[in-house]
């Protein structure tokens, strides 16, 4: 059982407190960078902790003289918030506490499914709004007729890598198709791919002649500079056949930069698969959220139903979980996952 030590939490909320305030603390800004993150993480668990213990105070005292329906937001907030806190004892890996890199793609299922890929990133992108975390679109690939072949995002937040591995594997959606003039029902599947935003000075060494890099002209949105120059690059890596794209910036060398360093990401989120499926393996059981078959499903026709297929977790209003309503079944993983012991 994980605790939530409040003492331990104000000591090293000293401890950075007193680095920060070093004269010589930025001296080296990678180490600086790193320890102001950890220090605003700290204060957040702490506000966090306070806030709860007022409103658990406000609720006792306010019990039987105020209507139920007064204390009722006071307390979906402190339930909300309790959930955040067991989250926080659920997150161990090496890269957990720490921001996301998001790719979506299409797979089987053709129009459907491309669109399904976009659906997808809007859901994704409400969450984590919903969520206050920051993201930044760096790469879409426009369908042939509708939606997008793939997208890259960055989600940056406390624990968002930690929150994202819940989503990684194969999505299905089935519903009556609106490219289909005959409105049947068609399957369709997109693949999530969530890995470690690496730091600038993380130790994944890549071999340039492991590597294949193409330069093309940015599509989609941008003004006039994107159809003037092949700014947009495009990193095969080789051994593995991951590929990465980006466009969102001005300049080539800006996108390669970028390119480069989600690459370095996606290699990290690569050997942290094959540590999990090894970990599965010892302990008799299956690594959760890789592999051929959906991790969930999104049914919209003939009835409403999301459900996920690793936690047995579901909700019946489809529309809410597709407009960012995830949470539900992101904690549900967490602590199956936990349970697990990975």
């Amino acid at each position: 059982m994980v605790t939530f030590d409040v003492a331990a939490l104000n000591d090293r909320l000293s401890e950075l407190e007193g680095e920060l305030a070093k004269p010589d603390f930025w001296s080296d800004q990678q180490r600086a960078a790193k320890l102001s993150a950890e220090h605003t993480r700290t204060q957040r668990k702490l506000q966090r902790y306070e806030t709860l213990q007022d409103n658990y105070r406000f609720l006792q005292e306010s019990a039987g003289v105020f209507p139920d329906e007064e204390l009722d937001p006071v307390l979906h907030e402190t339930q909300r918030e309790l959930g955040r806190l067991q989250e926080d004892a659920l997150f161990s890996g090496e890269y957990d506490a720490g921001d996301a890199v998001v790719t979506i793609q299409a797979d089987a299922g053709g129009t459907d499914a491309q669109d399904w890929a976009e659906i997808l990133l809007r859901m994704y992108l409400r969450w984590a709004a919903v969520r206050g975390f920051q993201t930044e679109v760096l790469d879409t690939s426009p369908g042939e007729e509708y939606g997008i072949k793939s997208a890259t995002f960055t989600v940056k937040g406390e624990n968002a890598y930690g929150i994202l591995k819940a989503e990684r594997g194969k999505h299905r959606l089935v519903r009556l198709s609106p490219f289909d003039s005959a409105h049947r029902r068609h399957t369709s599947f997109a693949q999530v791919i969530v890995a470690p935003l690496l730091a600038d000075d993380a130790p994944i060494e890549i071999d340039e002649d492991e590597i294949r890099i193409d330069t093309f002209r940015s599509s989609g949105a941008g003004g006039q500079h994107v159809n003037k120059t092949d700014s947009a690059v495009r990193i095969t890596h080789l051994p593995t056949n991951i590929v990465v794209s980006v466009q969102n910036e001005r300049s080539q060398s800006s996108n390669k930069e970028t390119a480069m360093k989600i690459l370095r990401s996606r290699l990290a989120e690569k050997a942290e698969e094959e540590r999990e499926a090894e970990l599965a393996r010892e302990r008799g059981g299956v690594s959760m959220g890789f592999g051929g078959n959906a991790v969930r499903s999104y049914v919209l026709h003939p009835y409403q139903q999301v459900k996920d297929a690793r936690t047995g977790y579901e909700v019946g209003n489809a529309q809410a979980v597709l407009d960012g309503d995830l949470d539900g079944f992101i904690r549900a993983y967490l602590l199956q996952a936990a349970g697990n012991g990975g």
